[in-house]
């Protein structure tokens, strides 16, 4: 399992432009279609909804790989 660490500088981040943030796709739109796709899950429960909001303490996993989001310091 891989994981990684993103620092969220703001309130929230959208799902999609998360996994672009991260590096995990080239584009929000391309994003978009790995949530829908549904192996997005987020604190461990399927998410479909694209434009989901991901607050700092959350933990959000596509497939092997899992994102943990925490505040900026």
């Amino acid at each position: 399992m891989h994981e990684l660490e993103f620092e969220l500088d703001r309130d929230y981040v959208e799902l999609n432009q998360l996994l672009k943030l991260v590096g995990l796709c080239d584009s929000g739109g391309a994003g978009k279609a790995i949530v829908a796709s549904g192996v997005v899950s987020v604190d461990g429960e399927q998410e479909l909804r694209k434009t989901c909001k991901i607050h700092a303490g959350q933990v959000v996993q596509v497939e092997d790989i899992v994102i943990h989001v925490h505040a900026a310091e």
